[in-house]
């Protein structure tokens, strides 16, 4: 009986990277030796054990047979002849199929360190093809390395084109996509310099999953802008940008989901009317309805999407607005009621001005200007209206009333005009 740890502590642990958690595999066992030794099971699948003291996991040495389609279309073996190797080979990728034994000393009969060296994200063995979840994963790896120059082989792009083919990026469940892709676009949870979530759709788009799980976002590439606004032209390169922005400036989960949904309504110009994109923002409100309920976004996350979807081209030309309008803005955004909403709303307004070639880091006004409005119309509360005498609806017909007074005062002490 033999334990090892495998995995991403070993990969992590050769990068110089952090080490949160550790994995152990372990040959010549039977369960039966495992709770013997004050091991705990825990594993529904297959034998895995908690340790007695560090509470890890200690998994039992097993291989695995395709026997159906999709990820959960397995059958596993273990049993005390199954090797080290064995175990590893059924791996995803040639650098998390790493052990170290006992006494620290590398096992590593696939080529991982190698490839760590060579900054390449490889699989282990064909059989990499039979779990269509690792093509997410895949691409999630890609995202999370990049910054350390990591990149997906070309035999093994060329693999995830060929699973896609085979239909089997059609037997995720939306449940599954939608994990790993919030995985994605929050780099679970770490500020890295340089993450860029863009890899991970970049990856799925070119073996051509993004059009498999993500239609409405695949439909954006190719897609004209208007030059003069959009240097970088094609749309679902700016909305990747979008997304990148939103990293880099350390938005949280929603406010990148949003910015990676504004612009679904750009896929669905009528050709005659390229590279212009006249109703976009109502154009892509179903779009956005339809891509939340299929991958079960949740609806925090989908309420932001679509707000920001619907009023994205006011927030830009926001100083234009005449009080009424800028009043029904502030409100539709939460600006009285939901502080939160509106604040990141307005995050994912930025990441869309930002995310353009050239504009990288521009200065964005509305944000400031509308925070301001916000604070002059919000002075007024209903309160003073009841104790003005009024009372019943006629309490939300004056406060709304005042509000679009006080904004026009607001307006023309900013150096705006018309009412």
């Amino acid at each position: 009986m033999k334990a090892y740890l495998v995995g991403g502590a070993v990969r992590d642990a050769l990068l110089g990277l952090p080490v949160k958690e550790q994995d152990w595999v372990v040959v010549g066992a039977s369960p039966e030796d495992m709770v013997a030794a004050g091991y705990r099971p825990v594993g529904k699948d297959f034998p895995v054990f908690l340790h007695p003291q560090t509470k890890e996991e200690y998994a039992l040495a097993r291989t695995e047979r395709k026997s159906g389609r999709g990820y959960h279309g397995f059958t596993f073996h273990t049993g005390t002849d199954v090797t080290l190797e064995e175990d590893l080979i059924r791996r995803d990728l040639t650098v998390n199929a790493m052990a170290r034994d006992e006494h620290g000393a590398l096992v590593d009969p696939y080529g991982g360190q190698r490839d760590l060296e060579a900054r390449i994200l490889r699989h282990v063995s064909p059989s990499f093809a039979e779990d269509p979840v690792r093509i997410l994963r895949l691409a999630r790896f890609a995202a999370r390395f990049a910054p350390m120059g990591f990149r997906v082989a070309d035999e093994t792009m060329e693999l995830l084109r060929q699973m896609v083919q085979r239909g089997e990026a059609d037997e995720l469940v939306p449940e599954r996509v939608w994990k790993e892709t919030e995985r994605a676009l929050s780099g679970d949870g770490r500020v890295e310099e340089g993450y860029r979530p863009s890899v991970y759709f970049q990856v799925l788009h070119d073996c051509g999953a993004l059009a498999r799980v993500m239609p409405e976002l695949a439909a954006q590439s190719g897609v004209p802008q208007r030059a003069d606004y959009h240097p970088e032209v094609d749309t679902l390169v700016h909305t990747l940008m979008c997304i990148d922005v939103g990293a880099r400036l350390g938005f949280p989960l929603p406010v990148r989901v949003a910015a990676l949904l504004h612009d679904l309504g750009k896929a669905v110009t009528p050709q005659a009317e390229l590279p212009s994109h006249r109703m976009h923002d109502m154009r892509g409100l179903p779009l956005v309805e339809q891509f939340c309920a299929r991958l079960r976004v949740p609806n925090a996350q989908r309420d932001l999407a679509l707000a920001v979807t619907r009023d994205h081209l006011l927030v830009h030309r926001v100083r234009e607005l005449r009080p009424a309008t800028l009043l029904e803005l502030l409100e539709r955004l939460g600006a009285f009621k939901r502080g939160e909403f509106f604040d990141q709303a307005l995050d994912a307004c930025l990441c869309d001005a930002r995310g353009r070639l050239g504009q990288e880091n521009c200065d964005y006004p509305p944000v400031a200007y509308l925070r301001a409005a916000r604070e002059a119309a919000v002075a007024i509360q209903a309160g003073e209206v009841v104790k003005d005498g009024f009372n019943g609806v006629a309490v939300g017909e004056e406060l709304k009333k005042r509000r679009t007074q006080r904004l026009l005062t607001f307006r023309q002490d900013n150096g705006e005009h018309g009412t």
